[in-house]
């Protein structure tokens, strides 16, 4: 009787104590939905769009007619950006330079603040600094002729697989007869060419099964990380309740896959290294740990460190960029008229008797204006990577404490009418004037902006097209079944957009 009693007044005091509690905000604090106990208005964004956050925050800034809209993700004060404007604006303001520390960022880390792409402060900018400084000497972020070499050489490995099928086992994974696999068909010259970066091929280059269980690793870890809903980010404590269906025993065993590759190439570098001169980028970077071996208290060098930097470089290229090329060929089976295209400007600008390469790119417009096309049209990070508030500041005219979390959904950038017209028709042709492309007219970010922008930018593009050039040069596509493709594929959303696996054929030109 005295239970019951108590439950019956716990009851409505609970309820009080929740409703005040939903509709309580900082001052000032952007528009949005109230607060629900454990995940605030997580559940309320679930809601809307389970699987694409981009949409539902969408669908919530036109409910509650604002292009800034302001919630609690559990416990944290989140903002997101609906607006090109103030998209670009945040992007290039130094106070929104913070990143979240949160589980996802951790279990990849060694449960530390490592790596470039998810820290801040002084640590992420000296690590930063040095990392593309001495990167840009071998290729990363300019042209780099040996670089290209050694991506045209991949590429020829690939094309020799494709037409004459695998030589060795792991390779049966990716083709068989005619059919290859996407998006693993496209990994190999994306992975080796941030090796050649980072050791300049002084090492054995590594077997084909590494790299595809890394490409693999990479891709299950970025699509693991939207597993229910991507609530391991708001509870932690789900990794040790339901480990399986919270992601996140598929996140360690992806994010091992990488850092034992990067491991095993540190490893090797140490133990080949000669102290009298520098090699390539990891010899440089253990040469620096080493002059501040005895600083212990300020060095942000270390072998963990050296291990997630370039974990960090490897990322999108094991699997954004593949994937970018993948959307592509899914849009060319959708719209026949794109390949027939990119087939005759390659055959009038190169021939078939070499390889495309940089050289050609600024004489192949509509092929460069796909590429472009298809990452505004299929938004790789549609969230980006978030950003936090490093101190209380304001935008758009509302009050951001510090430590607020603010998203841009940049797939409202892309899809904005009043910057692209008819963004919902894929239309490579708006990114060329007079025949020939017209950077000016991209307006999308696809790589971010600011001091955030991502450091691989040139060398995803440059090789993208290499790699893309190459294979439309040889190959033309169709669909495994012959039949001609009718929708796209189901989206599938983690940290970055992707597509389910699937088999696509592939004809010699020849």
């Amino acid at each position: 009787m005295i239970a019951a009693l108590a439950l019956v007044l716990l009851v409505p005091v609970l309820f009080i104590y929740y409703y005040k509690n939903a509709y309580k905000r900082p001052e000032n604090f952007p528009p949005g939905p109230p607060s629900l106990p454990v995940y605030g208005a997580f559940w309320i964004v679930l809601a809307h769009a389970f699987s694409d956050l981009s949409t539902a925050f969408k669908k919530l800034g036109q409910r509650y007619h604002s292009k800034v809209l302001g919630l609690y993700m559990g416990p944290v004060p989140t903002v997101v950006l609906n607006d090109s404007g103030l998209i670009k604006e945040m992007l290039n303001r130094e106070e929104f330079d913070g990143r979240m520390d949160i589980i996802l960022f951790r279990l990849r880390s060694f449960w530390k603040k490592l790596g470039i792409f998810f820290t801040d402060g002084y640590f992420w900018h000296v690590q930063r600094r040095f990392s593309l400084r001495f990167m840009r000497d071998y290729g990363f972020g300019r042209r780099d002729s040996t670089l290209e070499t050694v991506v045209e050489a991949e590429i020829k490995e690939m094309l020799d697989l494709g037409m004459n099928g695998p030589k060795y086992p792991a390779e049966k994974e990716v083709i068989k007869g005619d059919l290859v696999s996407m998006p693993y068909f496209f990994s190999i010259p994306f992975v080796n060419g941030i090796v050649q970066v980072l050791s300049r091929s002084t090492l054995p280059r590594p077997e084909y099964k590494d790299l595809w269980t890394l490409s693999r690793g990479t891709v299950l870890f970025q699509r693991s990380s939207n597993d229910m809903g991507g609530a391991l980010s708001l509870t932690p404590w789900l990794k040790d309740v339901l480990p399986n269906y919270s992601g996140y025993n598929s996140l360690v065993k992806g994010n091992q896959c990488l850092l034992d590759f990067f491991k095993k190439i540190i490893d090797d570098t140490m133990a080949t290294r000669d102290v009298t001169y520098d090699r390539h980028f990891l010899d440089m970077y253990i040469s620096k740990m080493k002059e501040e071996f005895n600083e212990k208290d300020k060095t942000t060098y270390s072998v963990d460190q050296l291990i997630l930097t370039c974990t960090d470089y490897m990322f999108p290229s094991a699997s954004c960029l593949q994937f970018v090329l993948v959307f592509l060929v899914e849009r060319m089976l959708l719209q026949p008229e794109i390949q027939h295209k990119i087939h005759a400007e390659i055959d009038q600008v190169v021939g078939k008797n070499r390889l495309p390469n940089l050289d050609d790119r600024r004489n192949m417009p509509y092929t460069e204006a796909c590429i472009r096309e298809t990452m505004r049209y299929d938004t790789m990070v549609p969230l980006g990577v978030p950003h936090r508030a490093m101190k209380d500041t304001t935008l758009g005219g509302f009050d951001i404490p510090e430590n607020t979390m603010v998203s841009p959904n940049l797939t409202m950038l892309h899809m904005d009418e009043s910057i692209w017209g008819d963004p919902q028709n894929f239309r490579p042709e708006r990114f060329i004037k007079n025949g020939v492309l017209d950077v000016a007219s991209d307006k999308s970010l696809p790589f971010g902006a600011g001091r955030r922008l991502c450091a691989g930018e040139t060398y995803a593009r440059q090789t993208m097209f290499q790699v893309f050039a190459g294979f439309m040069q040889a190959f033309k596509v169709s669909t495994a079944d012959g039949k001609p493709l009718l929708k796209p594929a189901k989206r599938l959303q983690g940290i970055i957009t992707t597509l389910p696996d699937f088999w696509v054929r592939i004809t010699p030109r020849t």
